[in-house]
């Protein structure tokens, strides 16, 4: 075998190995190591609930925003130690009036500036020990806050977030299937150590731990790590449920996802998740392996079908490797014509996974934006 052939084979093992491991292999290795670690007893919740702020930014969402209210006040908490504060981010329409009148305690008209700038300012007016956010068109379940801060009866819980359903009467859209696996797999990080990111719909913090952040660097990627490198523990409650209205077509999963990533990559990149500095070896093999890897993933599909083409003739691996490929990439397409489940997933498994390496490309060519529009078809 020549030194050219054993490089490429050497690339194509590396990278079919990675992209397993990333895929499966990860959460195999943390349903193995999870339960060796020591269950820490639970700290005995305080007699009176904390005092509790929470926001919800808005553009636009004035079909929705009166629902979000209404659904926050009916909430099984304190009503005396509950603050609902709308956070306007240059909304045109009526956003802001239906708040009011909806009956949320303050409602704030601010300039155009994004998602993160108009939660800043929300804290900053917040009268609770504990902020929680969510978004516009969630709806929680009634014990939901209860449940969530529950967590912070831990002295060095800094950041928790919640269980988040998506929900779709009808579509293609198979996110479903894989946001249960990401619920599974945070589970077993929060167990073992801290989760690695978290989510828009239910999610709380400490008013004390509370990070200010680029504000094209979203929360639910950029405040796991960020509290684990501060001292915080960051961990994920299922028994604080919500659901939001699931994108409805594979296409627009993509755009949708192609736009997260726009806002990922920075993070990843140049927003301190790659620094080693404040995370244990635990935490950061854990960074490496959901997230870098994870993100990697469409440049490994790339390294492995590029060496298996190379490589055919040299061994039968490698002839199936690509004929495995290919029967993806054409169940993908043939499940635009034929709507079956098998053939959704694999167009949902390579959508998304382009989305990842569009993202980038995107945040690359002319960078992201700070400010957001609400996903197409989830109000």
């Amino acid at each position: 075998m020549s030194a050219a052939v054993t490089a490429l084979a050497i690339i194509f093992w590396v990278s079919a190995g990675l992209l397993v491991y990333a895929q499966v292999g990860y959460g195999v290795l943390l349903a193995i190591l999870a339960p060796l670690r020591r269950r820490v007893t639970p700290s005995p919740a305080p007699d009176r609930p904390p005092a509790v702020s929470v926001i919800v930014p808005a553009y636009a969402e004035e079909t929705v925003i009166a629902g979000r209210v209404a659904n926050l006040r009916a909430l099984d908490y304190p009503a005396e130690l509950l603050e609902v504060i709308v956070a306007c981010d240059g909304s045109v329409d009526a956003t802001a009036e239906r708040a009011r009148a909806a009956g949320a305690d303050l409602v704030l008209e601010l300039p155009r500036g994004g998602k993160i700038r108009a939660q800043d300012t929300a804290v900053q007016r917040a009268r609770g020990d504990v902020v929680a956010f969510s978004d516009a068109n969630a709806i929680w379940e009634p014990d939901a806050l209860r449940r969530l801060v529950s967590a912070f009866a831990n002295p060095r819980v800094g950041y928790v977030c919640g269980d988040v359903r998506f929900v779709s009467e009808s579509g293609t859209n198979q996110e479903g299937l894989y946001w249960r696996y990401e619920m599974a797999l945070r589970a077993l990080e929060s167990r073992l150590r801290s989760v690695t990111g978290g989510n828009g719909a239910i999610y709380a913090t400490r008013k004390e731990s509370y990070v200010v952040v680029d504000p094209i660097m979203g929360h639910d990627l950029s405040f796991p790590f960020n509290m684990v490198k501060r001292g915080w523990l960051a961990v994920y409650e299922p028994a604080a449920r919500a659901s939001e209205k699931m994108v409805p077509t594979i296409e627009g999963e993509f755009a949708r996802k192609r736009r997260m990533m726009s806002h990922t990559w920075p993070i990843v990149l140049r927003g301190g998740m790659l620094s080693p500095r404040g995370y244990d070896p635990l935490y950061a093999f854990m960074i490496v392996s959901h997230r870098v890897l994870r993100y990697s993933t469409p440049f490994l599909h790339l390294l492995v079908l590029v060496t298996s083409i190379a490589l055919l003739g040299h061994g039968w691996v490698y002839a199936a490797a690509l004929a495995a490929q290919a029967a993806i990439l054409l169940a993908a397409l043939a499940a635009g014509v034929l709507p079956a489940r098998p053939l959704l997933i694999a167009r949902y498994y390579v959508l998304t996974t382009a989305s990842l390496a569009a993202g980038l490309w995107d945040w690359l060519r002319r960078g992201t934006p700070a400010a957001w529009e609400p996903a197409q078809g989830t109000r």
